[in-house]
């Protein structure tokens, strides 16, 4: 290390990275620091980087703090290190007319760590990884993003999530919740298919069969006259040039909260909203105890959603 401690220079597995500015402020509501978030980022490293291996990354940067202006990057090639894989992948209708984008890939623990002293807070991926060359391979997982309307909260995000676990149980899928770290949660099921598209109207069929049965519970529609007190499904994060949170990934709140996997039975007993915040410390302290709930995502057996998956007539 060099001899200033706010700035020092580390060593990450043979890497060498200049970290800076560890004790700026990023959550100004608890005093939680760019050094506490990288802390953190490091410790939760085993569990987190195996659900973001091979899945290009949209950093979510706030460098002035969560109070501050943030922006999205996504080309990180002009600035990375030589030891951070990216990889090129069309942007079609970006907002900045570029053709494509050059995407990190945080493979390891020294590029966890680079992203985090970017003040990176947030990680967001989509539900596709790609091969060792870079080719863009089909999903593997499937994501419902509940966002619950006021007066709605993520207790009934939970009633929700119970009601989509069973239509994909009888499916043949298997549901994993999380929450999303804000005011909602998301659910996962691990999946292969062999069109990119049948995940989302698969998911799209899904939110529209809950919204006939439940109409005061649920919307499938962003509209947002419609979803006043109910839980919006959104489906549409299944479409490819979308991403979601990663699994432990921090959240720019007023305080350091997280995405977090949940057990079933947390969801099924949760009856006040904050039962699903959690800090970083209670991320750390969970993870510790429980490992990673998220680890059925990860297997290779993965059921085969088809096209008229979800056709009941």
């Amino acid at each position: 290390m060099t001899a200033d401690p706010n700035n020092p220079v580390v060593d990450i597995d043979g890497r060498s990275l200049r970290l800076s500015n560890l004790d700026k402020v990023l959550y100004p509501e608890t005093g939680f620091t760019k050094g506490e978030v990288i802390d953190f980022y490091a410790t939760v490293a085993p569990v987190l980087l195996p659900h973001v291996r091979d899945r290009p990354l949209t950093l979510k940067r706030f460098p002035d703090g969560v109070e501050g202006p943030s922006f999205f990057e996504k080309n990180v090639s002009r600035h990375a290190p030589d030891w951070v894989r990216t990889v090129r992948i069309e942007t079609p209708g970006s907002s900045r007319g570029s053709e494509y984008a050059d995407f990190a890939l945080v493979q390891d623990l020294s590029t966890l760590v680079w992203t985090a002293n970017l003040a990176s807070l947030e990680l967001h991926v989509p539900q596709w990884t790609v091969g060792p060359r870079g080719g863009v391979r089909e999903p593997d997982l499937l994501v419902f993003d509940l966002d619950p309307g006021e007066p709605a909260t993520a207790v009934e995000c939970c009633r929700v999530a119970e009601l989509l676990r069973d239509l994909l149980t009888g499916d043949g899928f298997t549901a994993y919740p999380k929450t999303s770290g804000s005011k909602g949660m998301q659910l996962y099921s691990p999946i292969r298919t062999n069109d990119s598209n049948h995940p989302r109207e698969y998911a799209k069929r899904l939110a529209q069969r809950l919204e006939r049965e439940y109409p005061d519970l649920v919307v499938s529609r962003m509209t947002k006259q419609l979803r006043k007190g109910k839980v919006l499904i959104d489906w549409s994060q299944n479409n490819t040039q979308k991403t979601t949170v990663a699994p432990y990934s921090l959240r720019a709140r007023p305080r350091p909260t997280v995405s977090i996997p949940l057990a079933w039975k947390e969801v099924a007993s949760c009856i006040d909203p904050d039962e699903l915040f959690f800090t970083a410390a209670e991320a750390k302290d969970r993870v510790a105890s429980q490992g990673d709930l998220f680890e059925p995502l990860l297997s290779v057996d993965r059921p085969l959603l088809r096209a008229d998956t979800g056709n009941h007539g």
